[in-house]
């Protein structure tokens, strides 16, 4: 095999395929990149078993076959070679590959591309189509309350709900709930999968987040698989029964709140700041008719500052991590919020009129320093 590509191309391309490299494993060809230009285009692939991504890149070839190279220093040579046209060529009896760019000469021992694990075939029938632009957002506004640990394997995944015409993701870590509901084109029939959290984020870094261009979803029993660009990404999904979220929403309240979510941002990102790492203290809020009130006692000191709101409803004493309410002001957009409780033990809703998103926040327990 030889090819001749531009070094941003090809920098590009096993960037991108790198992210499906394991970490650890003890299958030494799945640490490698396949290089594969038997179907007359350059095709990069790497795939851990879970996750899977073949993406293809623009260059000459001179010479078809194939080649499996060890991603890590595959990425650092490419990385480091001068911004200028790289060759890349192989013997196909001892997979010895010279990589050259300018004066630069690089000899690297690859392996038999034969042994590489393809990606599943897909059977691309019927597809969901959104905006790069919007699935990259709802990734980036609900990825942040799956769990980290795989104490419960489908909470660290996201539900991807299809519904005619709508799409709601859902995550939850048995602490809070993200809920994003994204108007699609046209209708589909129902689907219900559970796609891991890891695949979901991979995928994000990848997408431009063009609003003019498309990503394309394919769904199996233990599959989905997204198409953009010139990339594919495949991915298992996590098998089982998601949580009945419904069950867990409710639309009755005591107190609504209206206000500028700015202000509570900020707000609660200076109170954070008498927090050391690992601490879990409480951020205090006290409603009062027209103002809420938010505290905070550490070992390092106290703050205390009010906001105006609009209220509804009683008046309400209620604690939160203060993690939580960040993670989800962050990622609205809106200007003005709504927030809506029952009780200090009850969940707060954090949600806008159409509920295109809902945040679900259960509240902590704490006592009151005068």
């Amino acid at each position: 095999m030889k090819i001749v590509c531009m070094k941003s191309n090809l920098l590009t391309g096993v960037q991108t395929v790198s992210k499906a490299v394991p970490n650890k494993t003890t299958m030494s060809i799945l640490e490698c990149i396949l290089i594969d230009t038997r179907s007359g285009e350059i095709k990069l692939t790497a795939n851990d078993m879970e996750l899977g991504i073949e993406t293809t890149i623009d260059g000459e070839i001179l010479d078809k076959g194939l080649i499996a190279l060890d991603a890590k220093i595959f990425l650092e040579i490419v990385r480091k070679l001068p911004d200028n046209n790289i060759t890349i060529e192989t013997n196909n009896e001892t997979y010895k590959t010279t990589i050259t760019c300018e004066k630069a000469k690089f000899n690297i021992i690859g392996k038999s591309g034969e042994d590489f694990s393809y990606l599943p075939e897909i059977e691309k029938n019927d597809s969901v189509v959104l905006s790069q632009f919007t699935l990259k957002e709802v990734i980036r506004q609900t990825i942040f309350s799956i769990a980290d640990n795989d104490n419960n394997k489908l909470m660290t995944g996201e539900l991807f709900e299809i519904n005619d015409d709508v799409l709601k993701v859902v995550s939850l870590d048995g602490h809070r709930i993200s809920i994003r509901r994204i108007a699609l084109k046209n209708s589909y029939g129902n689907k219900k999968v559970v796609v891991p959290g890891k695949t979901l984020s991979e995928v994000s870094k990848i997408l431009s987040g063009d609003m003019d261009k498309d990503v394309s979803i394919f769904f199996t029993d233990k599959h989905i698989l997204f198409e953009f660009d010139n990339t594919l990404v495949v991915s298992r999904l996590i098998e089982g029964e998601y949580f009945r979220i419904d069950q867990m929403l409710s639309s009755d309240y005591e107190t609504k709140i209206k206000m500028n979510k700015k202000e509570l941002l900020d707000c609660i990102d200076r109170a954070t700041l008498l927090v050391k790492e690992g601490d879990k203290k409480p951020v205090i809020i006290n409603i009062t008719d027209d103002s809420m009130q938010l505290k905070m006692n550490s070992t390092v000191g106290s703050m205390d500052e009010e906001i105006d709101i609009a209220k509804e409803g009683k008046d309400l004493m209620i604690g939160f991590n203060p993690k939580f309410l960040i993670d989800a002001l962050r990622v609205i957009e809106d200007e003005e919020i709504d927030l809506y409780m029952v009780n200090p033990k009850a969940p707060c809703f954090i949600r806008n009129a159409q509920e295109s998103y809902i945040y679900l926040i259960l509240p902590v327990n704490f006592t009151t320093v005068s």
